[in-house]
């Protein structure tokens, strides 16, 4: 069984995309942080998993049918996975596979039964522009944050980061190491080193340098690049400095929270980022509209979807604006571009947007989710052409 997974990339969705081990199990639901809304998640989710399974008996054998529902009922009787949820659930599966996504933004409840997966809702969430990576930075340990301006949640650093200092440096560690206080109380006079004279002080400097650079990989390599989130550094003063001097990290920003978060409860710690993200998110989604401004002044741009989707289907689409909570209605042939509006209640009808985000993706364009009053435009998408 392939092992759940905490991290969501589009490098994992391309993966989804190209799974054909059939059949493919996608499960969707809004779930809820706190009592007592969240009693009712692990219910739903139980009758969402008894729709599956009458889905799949019309199909496939009963010992093939059980076997595929296995993790779905060891997931529902998971009391510590239904108390520590977020704002939506998304959960595929398939022979030999099986993974849980918690996301930080509702989903509308959907189960499907296909020869692929519905990954719609989890590209959405992909391309939204407001999410960032935050590094909760001491001398001893290490913690990571995920979230939007909604929600901040601290993320499983997963295998190959160190968690602290010892685990980073191991047997070049220098010994002995008691010249560091204890890092992580509120304020900060808990961060303030107590160093002996001379090569004492030189040897936790070292130790320092080396424990930053050895986290900066592991961050760059297993979460920035495969996310390609910003990153924001949370640490007392004095480290900020330090890290900086070592980073090699591309996604790392200059401003950063001079603060070690273990001294803040989660949601102020999320304010406190905002603060900080927000002037550059901001200054992004202005940056988005003008380009887009300015290409379709020269003839290469558009925010008509018969023509944008004509462009997608010819690889023309370098960046797509898709308006966060919009639809419309009808098919999109990817091959041609040609599209169909409908009616959105017809049950063969998808979203023209989501296909069209999936097929500029599909031919090497980038596709980003920004807020209606932040769109250039009233149509719900906005193109940018390569030539």
């Amino acid at each position: 069984m392939t092992q759940k997974r905490t991290l969501l990339t589009s490098d994992l969705i391309a993966e989804l995309v190209s799974y054909h081990q059939r059949p493919c199990l996608s499960l969707y639901q809004p779930t809820h942080r706190h009592h007592p809304e969240n009693q009712q998640d692990p219910i739903r989710f139980r009758n969402l998993v008894k729709e599956l399974e009458i889905s799949l008996r019309q199909k496939y054998p009963a010992l093939e049918t059980r076997l595929l529902l296995e993790p779905f009922e060891a997931l529902t009787n998971d009391h510590d996975f239904w108390t520590h949820t977020q704002d939506g659930l998304a959960v595929l599966a398939a022979q030999g596979l099986f993974h849980v996504f918690r996301l930080q933004r509702p989903v509308a409840e959907l189960v499907v039964v296909a020869d692929s997966f519905h990954t719609k809702p989890l590209r959405r969430f992909l391309q939204s522009v407001d999410r960032y990576q935050v590094l909760g930075l001491s001398l001893r340990t290490i913690r990571l944050f995920e979230g939007n301006r909604h929600a901040l949640d601290e993320i499983d650093l997963g295998p190959g980061v160190p968690r602290t200092i010892e685990e980073a440096l191991g047997d070049e560690l220098t010994e002995p190491h008691s010249t560091v206080a204890s890092y992580g109380g509120v304020g900060q006079a808990s961060g303030a080193m107590h160093h002996g004279h001379g090569g004492k002080k030189d040897e936790v400097d070292t130790d320092a340098d080396r424990f930053f650079r050895a986290v900066d990989r592991a961050v760059l390599e297993h979460h920035s690049r495969p996310s390609g989130l910003p990153l924001i550094l949370a640490a007392l003063p004095e480290h900020h400095h330090r890290f900086h001097q070592v980073s090699h990290n591309p996604f790392l920003i200059a401003e950063g929270l001079p603060i070690n978060p273990d001294a803040l409860p989660i949601d102020e710690l999320r304010k406190r980022v905002w603060e900080v993200i927000e002037p550059q998110y901001q200054a992004r989604l202005a940056t988005l509209a003008d380009e887009f401004a300015v290409a379709k002044s020269r003839g290469l741009g558009s925010d008509d979807l018969t023509q944008v989707a004509q462009a997608a289907a010819t690889g023309r689409v370098a960046t797509l604006l898709i308006e966060a909570d919009r639809q419309i209605a009808g098919r999109l042939d990817g091959a041609t571009g040609r599209t169909e509006v409908a009616d959105l209640s017809h049950p063969q009808v998808d979203d023209l947007l989501d296909d069209l985000g999936e097929l500029v993706e599909k031919m090497g364009g980038r596709v980003l989710v920004i807020p209606a009053e932040k769109m250039p435009g009233r149509t719900g998408l906005a193109a940018t052409y390569r030539h």
